[in-house]
């Protein structure tokens, strides 16, 4: 297993962990009643998905 040789300083430390950001979640629009959802999911809040009734909302 590979170790390091010398302590990482904290200014590289911190630099590298600077690149780790959290992504905005992605919303789209549902084609029936236009509230924002998922994508590739059921809407939560009328049911459909791929424009056919699937959940009893």
């Amino acid at each position: 297993m590979a170790v390091p040789k010398r302590k990482m300083s904290r200014s590289n430390t911190r630099s590298r962990r600077a690149q780790w950001k959290a992504a905005p979640i992605t919303l789209t629009a549902c084609e029936r009643c236009s509230s924002p959802k998922l994508p590739h999911t059921a809407c939560p809040t009328c049911g459909t998905y791929a424009r056919r009734q699937i959940l009893d909302v």
